[in-house]
């Protein structure tokens, strides 16, 4: 997703392989364990389906409020499952990145919290995007379809198949497919990034030239709005979740200000 890296970190990173610790050890221990339980949770999504029959994306994924597959509790273990390594990678490569050097300058506790408030805040965002956009796709349809597609549009996606009606796929497609990924999070983080440090030179790729942090946040936060009006579902990336990471991060900025809390720990 972020594939960049910036003269700053390199050179923070540079002395970090120097040191006689391992670079595991050397890595801030929320960051660490973060990244520990995402690589663990990807791998068990690889195993578990194949030795006791169990779709961990589907369980722990968040889906929408209205489906009979949500659980409360996937506000929040959403934010750990994947969709693929290369979707784990870029995540985990970004928490990397911006997370070790945002969790050194805030401290473990205050970094976990954002971390999680912008995740949290990133799938509440998606739900309400979720529900504008079935609200939409179901306005026409029968009772007798609508039925159908909340009783049982489950069992149809994982049976691998869809309605072949494109309205009515498209809302089982909305209603029963579960968000997953660290995204919404992440990009809390690159909005920190770029406040704390918003000259900070960041070499995007395919980019020759750095670019300032802040150009950076603004350029990404235009992106994602843009593909979210846009509505390219046919990307299955959640922008609007993204845009929340970075809403609940920039709120929540501002409440540790207006409380006139330590900011930087």
């Amino acid at each position: 997703m972020i594939n960049f890296a910036t003269k700053f970190t390199r050179n923070f990173y540079k002395k970090m392989f120097n040191n006689q610790k391992s670079f595991i050890n050397d890595l801030p221990i929320v960051v660490k364990n973060l990244i520990l339980i995402n690589i663990l949770m990807w791998f068990a999504t690889i195993i578990l389906p194949d030795s006791i029959k169990i779709d961990l994306r589907s369980l722990l994924g968040l889906h929408y409020f209205g489906s009979q597959n949500f659980k409360p509790v996937q506000i929040i273990s959403y934010m750990f499952m994947h969709a693929g390594f290369e979707h784990l990678f870029f995540n985990m490569f970004a928490l990397f990145m911006f997370g070790s050097v945002i969790e050194r300058t805030w401290g473990a506790k205050r970094f976990l919290i954002f971390y999680l408030v912008t995740g949290i805040g990133a799938g509440l965002v998606q739900e309400l995007t979720l529900y504008i956009q079935i609200q939409n796709a179901q306005a026409g349809l029968s009772p007798v379809m609508l039925q159908e597609v909340y009783t049982k549009g489950a069992n149809v996606l994982a049976q691998g198949m869809n309605y072949s009606d494109a309205v009515v796929g498209k809302l089982n497609h909305l209603l029963n497919t579960p968000t997953v990924g660290a995204s919404g999070a992440v990009f809390g983080l690159l909005l920190a990034f770029g406040i704390m440090f918003p000259n900070m030179p960041l070499f995007i790729m395919f980019i020759p030239i750095p670019v300032k942090a802040k150009y950076v946040v603004i350029g990404y936060g235009l992106l994602e709005f843009f593909f979210g009006v846009a509505n390219r579902s046919g990307d299955n990336i959640a922008h609007f979740a993204h845009l929340g990471g970075m809403l609940f991060g920039f709120l929540l900025i501002l409440w540790w200000k207006k409380r006139k809390t330590n900011f930087y720990n």
